[in-house]
């Protein structure tokens, strides 16, 4: 049996503590036999499919730096995610709900 693979997003901007999160979800994962991957910079790496699995080894010494070592950011929405703008300088807005769901399923990610 190959091991659950579970990701951890942060997203809607900045706040003390989420270092400390991501770190006790690995370390939970990890003793529960999971893999943990990171989404980096909030639901645009959803999108754009960038992840990359977290160790122990990844998180360790992350607890006094500020920030959130995946990035994060509150402006992108998968339901009406930015593409670009139209001539007039008007942004257009496409659904990519359809491209999360191949990135993980690319990964493998379950929850």
């Amino acid at each position: 049996m190959s091991k659950k693979k579970i990701a951890v997003l942060t997203g809607g901007g900045d706040c003390p503590g989420l270092n400390a999160v991501i770190r006790a979800v690995v370390k939970t994962a990890n003793y529960q036999g999971y893999s943990i991957y990171g989404v980096e910079n909030g639901f645009k790496g959803l999108v754009e499919g960038t992840m990359s699995e977290l160790t122990l080894g990844c998180v360790s010494g992350i607890l006094p730096r500020g920030g959130t070592i995946l990035g994060t950011t509150n402006r992108d929405n998968p339901f009406r995610f930015m593409i670009g703008c139209d001539k007039s300088g008007e942004p257009l807005f496409a659904d990519k709900r359809q491209e999360v769901l191949e990135n993980l399923k690319k990964y493998e990610i379950e929850t």
